[in-house]
């Protein structure tokens, strides 16, 4: 029997409940302005209009494809869009200041060039995959409740990275424009850059920021503290190091090693993190297909539902049946009921110690979407 606990009021410190949150948004928004600032200084609004349009392009597609993976159990909406918002304004402005340094530091040191190289291989790797990464270390820690495992950081870090990658696609299309305009397919110019960087290779920065994920999301399920310490610490070496081959590929390499470095080592990688997220989401699929029977037992889900609950086909068209006869209100409170069920049967799975507290959960989205359903 799962037992519900019971329901103690606990004093909270509101004012700190209510102002980190806004503090944070503050944060945020004084990044964007920084990083909005330095591209206006650096190629003009006319270019960075150009680059914004060719940024929106692959980021979407992007996104769509980490919302799509998300689909078992949703991150909230407002955590991953914090998450593309961080990547996108507070990660940039990090990776900004302390590349620029380094390309200063390294200008002194070794020369023009080298100012160039130590920032793309050395300082670009380290600082960008710590500034992204960071995020997802933050939710793991900070909001356990919400990471559930490996889809759940490859999520985060996907949508960190993609937040990022538009940032830094708006400078660079910007500042091609600036130097060689629109160009062809061929020549030097926007379109060459989009090819590369918008058709080519869109899920470049995602696919080294997941590695971190990844690490975090095993990290979440480690049951010794060599696993939560060191699969993390091996996923954000393993997206350092693919980052700096990649640069390195582009900086220092000829066309023919990048092309050796991309179609050798990064489309074969992406191919297996696809199958990775393929066996994840499989896997998801079997845990809440075992917990089902016993919530049915316990009275939690009617036997008429394990069908509807058992597949996300069969879960769409039960959201969309229920909004077409009875509005948008019941579609989206019988997905708050199936996202209630999907967690406790994860709760069970892991034995998180949270499953008196979802069962309630489930009970009353339960009781909410069959209300919903009878207006």
């Amino acid at each position: 029997m799962i037992e519900e606990p019971a329901v103690t009021k606990r004093p909270t410190p509101r004012r700190l409940t209510v102002l980190l949150p806004v503090l944070g948004l503050i944060v945020l928004s004084l990044c964007g302005l920084g990083v909005f600032a330095y591209l206006t200084a650096r190629v003009g609004i006319v270019a960075e209009l150009v680059g914004l349009a060719g940024a929106l392009l692959p980021v979407v597609p992007v996104v769509a494809v980490f919302l799509w993976i998300d689909r078992w159990e949703p991150e909230p909406a407002k955590l991953l869009w914090l998450a593309f918002a961080w990547g996108a304004c507070g990660a940039t402005l990090t990776a900004l200041l302390i590349n620029n340094t380094a390309e200063a530091v390294g200008d002194l040191l070794l020369g023009r060039q080298g100012g160039d190289t130590i920032s793309a291989v050395v300082s670009a790797p380290l600082v960008e995959e710590a500034a992204k990464g960071a995020f997802v270390l933050a939710i793991l820690l900070k909001r356990r409740h919400e990471f559930d495992g490996v889809i759940d950081g490859i999520v985060y870090a996907g949508m960190c990275a993609a937040g990022f990658a538009f940032t830094e696609n708006i400078y660079y299309f910007g500042r091609i424009f600036v130097e060689h305009g629109f160009g062809t397919a061929t020549t030097a110019g926007v379109l060459a850059a989009f090819i590369l960087r918008g058709v080519l290779a869109p899920f470049i920065h995602p696919l080294f920021t997941v590695m971190t994920g990844i690490g975090l999301g095993i990290s979440s399920q480690a049951r010794t503290r060599a696993g939560r310490i060191g699969a993390p610490l091996g996923g954000y070496l393993l997206a350092v190091g693919l980052h700096a081959l990649w640069n390195a590929a582009a900086t220092l390499g000829s066309g023919t090693t990048f092309l050796n470095v991309y179609f050798l080592i990064m489309v074969p990688l992406f191919v297996a993190a696809g199958v990775l997220v393929n066996w994840a989401r499989k896997r998801e699929q079997k845990i809440v297909a075992a917990a089902l029977p016993r919530l049915v037992e316990e009275g939690l889900v009617a036997p008429s539902e394990v069908e509807l609950l058992s597949s996300l086909k069969r879960r769409k068209e039960w959201r969309v049946k229920a909004r077409r006869q009875f509005g948008a209100g019941a579609g989206a409170a019988v997905g708050e009921y199936q996202v209630a069920v999907t967690e406790l049967a994860f709760a069970l799975h892991s034995r998180n110690g949270r499953e008196g507290e979802l069962a309630g959960v489930v009970r009353r989205s339960r009781a909410a979407a069959r209300e919903a359903s009878r207006r």
